[in-house]
């Protein structure tokens, strides 16, 4: 009996919901391999939203498979999942200067990408370019922004300090780890890149930003809307041209679409401005399901290391105390 990979019970409840999610792992986005070719051909008999979590040399490929089987008129709506807040999945992010980049552009005017709203703080920029110094400085190159990782965890800590000060002045010692963990819950602070909250539960609430072809001649991706996690509010951006007009999404359930291979997909519901806010809310909360799911796989491995290497400790310390044991028994007798 196959055992079940990890996730797909997520991609099932997706799927009910007329969603399809795809995340691929380091190790399959290296390339374009027999079953990254198939992806766009599955997508022809799936919902027609589609939601990805990949490198960007990977979401290019994808994107233009789905292009040649005619999947970027607007019969499906594409979203890329971007966790790393990387400048590598903005604006040009389809461009790499070879035969395809035509096609490629064509093909991301269907693309949107949802990553962590980008902060222009000046304490922010400060704190990147100390970050990106520092990393200079150890003989790395990181023309990059800041990720999410980076940022989380300068708030982890500036959080654990604000609660450790709210215990002391209550009296309590820095040995109440219960009572510091309830000063870190429901409650709001200013981060290094603008307003954190955290809910009832200790989760951070997260903002997010959708990013899309405003100019299909230029090829221009632009923020087009914000979401605001603790109020659940999306707004689109005043000023922007959006991507989809009254011709572009035309999911109508009474028709079958054809593709250049023939291939029938039924598309599902009628939809309206009103409608597309809904299916970018919805992508963005399965964005949320793919990055906890991506962060609970990574602490469990991260758990897995510790283990083995504090058995390997014990291994090491119980081998010492045997050959202290055989030493000593030797210099009794």
């Amino acid at each position: 009996m196959r055992e079940a990979e990890p996730g797909v019970g997520l991609a099932h409840d997706l799927a009910r919901l007329g969603t399809w999610a795809l995340a691929l792992g380091d190790s399959e986005t290296g390339g374009w391999g027999p079953r990254n070719r198939g992806i766009s051909r599955c997508c022809l008999f799936l919902p027609a939203v589609v939601i990805m979590c990949a490198s960007s040399d990977t979401i290019r490929s994808i994107m233009l498979a789905a292009h040649r089987h005619g999947m970027t008129s607007g019969d499906y709506a594409f979203f890329n999942i971007e966790l790393f807040n990387s400048s590598s999945y903005g604006d040009g992010s389809w461009r790499r200067g070879d035969k395809h980049d035509f096609e490629a552009k064509q093909a991301y005017s269907s693309l949107q990408t949802i990553t962590l709203l980008r902060t222009v703080k000046p304490e922010f920029e400060k704190f990147s370019m100390e970050v990106k110094n520092s990393v200079e400085k150890q003989g790395l190159s990181e023309e990059d922004y800041v990720n999410m990782f980076v940022e989380g965890f300068h708030d982890a800590i500036l959080l654990y300090v604000l609660a450790l000060h709210e215990v002391l002045r209550a009296g309590y010692s820095k040995k109440d780890g219960g009572k510091i963990i309830q000063q870190t819950w429901n409650r709001t602070f200013e981060g290094i890149a603008g307003k954190v909250s955290i809910d009832a539960n200790g989760d951070r609430y997260g903002d997010f930003s959708v990013i899309a072809m405003t100019d299909t001649e230029a090829g221009t991706q632009e923020v087009i809307g914000d979401y605001f996690g603790k109020e659940g509010r999306f707004e689109m951006r005043p000023n922007v041209k959006y991507p989809w007009g009254p011709l572009k999404l035309r999911i109508d359930e009474t028709r079958i679409v054809e593709h250049t291979n023939s291939s029938p997909c039924k598309a599902s519901g009628g939809l309206e401005e009103s409608a597309v806010t809904g299916i970018v809310v919805g992508a963005l909360l399965g964005a949320g399901l793919l990055m906890a799911f991506y962060f609970f796989r990574k602490k469990y491995r991260i758990t897995i290391e510790r283990r083995n290497q504090q058995e390997e400790s014990n291994i090491g310390k119980h081998r010492e105390l045997r050959e202290d044991s055989i030493r000593s028994h030797f210099s009794v007798a």
